[in-house]
């Protein structure tokens, strides 16, 4: 049953693939389709256009031909009959007109002595009768015609086409001149309009092994314009997916051969561009990374004797000046402000270059934030809202730097109380940090995370480096989580961090795949 349904899908799926290449938006289709109809609309104009011509010149050539053998008729035997011709006469002359190379059936009407008609029927009696005769025929064969120097006839040949069940017929009617009988001629037309029907399958064959000519013809050309624009289309994609040492194979002098040499020499731009830029960049990340690991070895230095000089401010034997008394403590306070830039700039660094990794471990997410905020002695200025019990798989150390940013944020910039609330939702684990300050302004909002931004440009200099957000919302973004920052309608900043709680799959994503190289150089 499993294969069964996995056959089903399998044929839907193909026939899907099929569709969407077919769908009329499809360049190649639209070729196709123009090809067949101007192939279809030459077909159909030329094969009714012969067929026209054939059908009148056949019909035409028999038609003449008849009509002059019937015309002979009527001169060399009817025009013999004498003016009051008997019935006998009549019905034997009728039949050797009709024996005539055409094969037609003929009728002869005259009068008698007392002045009734007579007829006389190739056919027998019950053939050809003046009833099959049309009305309009027999009144124009009839009717007298003046005798002048352009009409040297007082009766001519009048003739028509008719239908009778579906066969047509070739209808003739003229009167001897100078008193004799009127003669009729009925003629069949099937063997000729059985050739026209031949003629009309023929052109209807011919017409359709056109469209088919012209749809291979079609697929075949549309093949050969449109394979290089579909590889143009994917050496496109493959260029927007990054392997910018994508290339096109050139050959050729013609409108897609320039665009392909083009596209060519783009990507060759924007590839030597990008590498350009990827090296000032590694340059700046290794020089960064160089300055404060150089920046290290004398800041331990200086730590060291910040901490003896903080020691001796704390002693209650006041050895202390108290005029450098102030220095001191601004030199320990800014060695201690350089120290956690470093550190922020050493972070920083390991997120642009790719090794920063994670150390997955359980942790009780109420518990965590509790370590963090008695770490820092923060108990009295944190409202803490977090059942115990809301587990996660993170990595506690980065953890850690989210909350303590996040919260000591707050605590600088906001108002207390600071309130950290958690809750868990949709396998994830949400924690918001709200403030009762003046909140973040609109035009600063947007920036909040930027490296280095600080809302102030009057004060540049303040406790922080600018960097504390920046760094937790790449720690966020390495568990595969989000912060956004927002304003309370009641007043104050809320900064929202929502983590998945189990960060495992994307933790090996992440340790295995920072190092990754772009794929080999290869033509499209």
């Amino acid at each position: 049953m499993t294969d069964r349904q996995g056959g089903v899908r399998g044929w839907f799926a193909a026939r899907k693939g099929v569709w969407s290449r077919l769908r009329f938006t499809s360049l190649r289709l639209r070729l196709v389709v123009v090809f067949g109809l101007v192939a279809l609309t030459a077909a159909v104009s030329a094969s009714g256009i012969a067929y026209w011509l054939n059908r009148e010149a056949v019909l035409r050539r028999t038609q003449d031909a008849v009509l002059r053998d019937f015309e002979q008729q009527m001169q060399n035997r009817a025009g013999l009959l004498p003016q009051e011709p008997t019935q006998d006469e009549l019905q034997h002359t009728a039949g050797q007109m009709a024996n005539s190379s055409q094969r037609f059936s003929v009728l002869l009407v005259a009068q008698n002595t007392a002045d009734s008609p007579l007829y006389g029927s190739s056919g027998g009696l019950d053939g050809f009768t003046l009833a099959d005769v049309p009305k309009s025929l027999r009144t124009a064969v009839n009717e007298k015609q003046k005798v002048n120097s352009t009409n040297k006839s007082e009766y001519r040949l009048y003739w028509q086409r008719i239908v009778v069940d579906d066969t047509p017929y070739l209808i003739a009617g003229s009167r001897v001149n100078g008193g004799g009988p009127t003669g009729y001629m009925l003629k069949s037309l099937e063997q000729e309009a059985k050739d026209l029907n031949s003629l009309a399958w023929s052109l209807g064959i011919a017409t359709g092994l056109a469209l088919i000519g012209s749809a291979l013809l079609a697929q075949a050309a549309a093949t050969t314009v449109l394979k290089p624009v579909q590889r143009l289309g994917v050496a496109a994609r493959r260029l927007g997916e990054g392997k910018l040492d994508t290339r096109l194979r050139v050959s050729g002098t013609d409108e897609l051969a320039d665009l392909s040499r083009t596209f060519n020499n783009a990507a060759e731009a924007l590839e030597k561009r990008v590498d350009d830029m990827a090296a000032r960049d590694e340059a700046s990340r290794r020089f960064v990374a160089d300055m404060s690991h150089e920046l290290r070895t004398p800041l331990t230095a200086i730590t060291a004797v910040t901490e003896v000089l903080e020691e001796e401010l704390e002693a209650e034997s006041g050895s202390m000046d108290p005029m450098i008394e102030p220095a001191v403590r601004l030199v320990v306070s800014e060695t201690r402000r350089l120290n956690d830039l470093v550190e922020n700039l050493m972070e920083v660094t390991r997120f642009d270059a790719g090794t920063a990794r994670l150390v997955l471990d359980n942790v009780d997410v109420a518990d965590q934030i509790t370590a963090c905020i008695d770490a820092r002695a923060w108990l009295d200025a944190v409202d803490l809202d977090a059942e115990r019990g809301i587990m996660a798989r993170l990595d506690p150390r980065r953890l850690d730097v989210i909350l303590a940013n996040l919260i000591g944020n707050a605590l600088k910039h906001g108002g207390s109380p600071v309130r950290v609330a958690v809750r868990a939702a949709d396998d994830s684990v949400v924690i918001d940090v709200r403030d009762h300050g003046p909140g973040i302004p609109e035009d600063v909002l947007p920036h909040v995370f930027d490296r280095f931004y600080k809302a102030s440009a009057s004060r540049p200099r303040s406790e922080g480096s600018g960097l504390g957000l920046s760094i937790a919302l790449e720690n966020a973004h390495i568990h595969g989580g989000e912060i956004t920052a927002a304003n309370s309608p009641e007043g104050g900043a809320v900064f929202t961090l929502r983590l998945p709680q189990d960060a495992s799959e994307l933790a090996e994503q992440t340790n295995n795949g920072n190092n990754t190289n772009g794929t080999k150089k290869g033509d499209v």
